[in-house]
């Protein structure tokens, strides 16, 4: 049964007239879909109960199940959900850091997935470690957003420190905490251009005015680096933001930590990426995670400035979050400040991410990957491996 979440509100229209609804209707179950975040159909009050009744009967309303929650000290939020298959996801709420982006304050910004597992390989990511499941489908994307703000407003209504609860099972009251989440950024478990179609649809609900409202431009969707997808989203209408998950600024330090570097070496990748600037006109975000003995020489911050420069593009270096049974280190801080350093002499605009959840297993997939070990009986040395 398609989910209501994944209509459009033209979608939406057309069904509510085929059954001989007012047009205000389509408005209604919007607004308690998307500011009001219902959980169910009763929720629905200023509905009829027939018009409900035929809601619940051609269109399901799944919310995501919180299965486990951790904060760390800095306040980032790692949550843990089940789907309704029983498969697992995670998100992660960042607070305001104005490293993130570069720009004064992003405020509280959502990490979301895009599919179960990761079908890419890097080499120091949990998301892949067992492999791809499936692609998330758009609702599934949405609900992870809404599911946060739930939460969220739980947590205001009742100021309960209870990290384990069912999204369907937060109150409905007259009470409304403010909406939290004002930004997004599409790099957690999964590669998003590779569930192209789902993501894009996804992110016009999340998008529109009468949807989650979120703007286009502070929207940031993450790749790994796949050219042609890179080149499709460049012709695309919304001026979403793009950021690279580079960490390489050489073809054999990157191929040697992303296999999808064989595929679409720099050379291309670079060709795609001016292909979208030319129509977008906007900056792109390159992610560099500093991995200690890797990618963390002087050596790589020249190649690194040469291409940030040639794209008109700023650099967000993250120091490596340790992921248990991995052989990657974290820099030492001196390390990575210097890096910085080089990068600024350079002249590149570049910012270093102070750490967020080191603390809370903030692996991106790291968090689902131990859950679902812990569930299996594996002893703590074959957990992450």
């Amino acid at each position: 049964m398609t989910d209501i979440k994944s209509q459009t509100r033209e979608e939406l229209e057309a069904r509510l007239k085929e059954w001989g609804e007012p047009a205000y209707r389509a408005g209604q179950v919007l607004d308690w879909l998307y500011k009001r975040r219902a959980a169910n159909w009763d929720a629905m009050t200023n509905l009829p109960k027939p018009l409900r009744a035929k809601l619940a009967e051609s269109f399901s309303l799944r919310v995501l199940e919180l299965v486990r929650k951790q904060g760390a000290k800095d306040t980032t939020q790692k949550f843990l959900w089940r789907l309704p298959d029983g498969a697992l996801i995670e998100s992660v709420l960042i607070p305001a850091n104005p490293a993130l982006y570069g720009e004064a304050s992003d405020r509280h910004t959502l990490c979301v997935s895009t599919q179960v597992g990761c079908a890419y390989g890097c080499k120091f990511c949990a998301s892949g470690l067992e492999g791809w499941k499936r692609n998330l489908s758009p609702e599934e994307i949405v609900e992870q957003v809404l599911a946060v703000e739930r939460w969220h407003e739980a947590n205001a209504e009742t100021s309960s420190s209870s990290t384990e609860t069912s999204a369907a099972s937060v109150p409905r009251s007259a009470f409304r905490a403010p909406r939290l989440i004002n930004n997004l950024v599409i790099m957690g478990m999964g590669e998003p251009l590779a569930n192209y179609d789902n993501l894009l649809k996804a992110l016009r609900l999340l998008n529109a005015p009468w949807g989650g409202g979120i703007g286009a431009r502070k929207i940031t969707i993450s790749t790994s680096g796949l050219a042609p997808q890179i080149r499709k989203l460049a012709a695309e209408p919304e001026q979403f933001r793009l950021a690279l998950s580079l960490h390489g600024a050489t073809d054999e330090v990157r191929a040697r930590i992303m296999p999808v570097n064989r595929k679409y070496p720099l050379a291309e990748l670079t060709a795609a990426l001016e292909a979208y600037q030319r129509r977008k006109d906007q900056l792109i975000t390159f992610e560099y995670i500093l991995i200690a003995g890797v990618n963390d020489s002087r050596d790589q911050t020249k190649p690194l400035a040469a291409l940030a420069s040639r794209l008109r593009a700023k650099v967000n270096l993250i120091p490596y979050n340790t992921v248990e049974g991995l052989e990657w280190a974290r820099p030492e801080e001196s390390v990575c400040e210097a890096f910085l350093a080089a990068l600024e002499d350079l002249g590149v605009t570049a910012t270093l991410r102070r750490e967020k959840g080191g603390d809370i297993d903030a692996a991106c997939g790291q968090l689902r990957l131990k859950t679902e070990r812990e569930r299996a009986g594996m002893p703590p040395s074959q957990r992450v491996r």
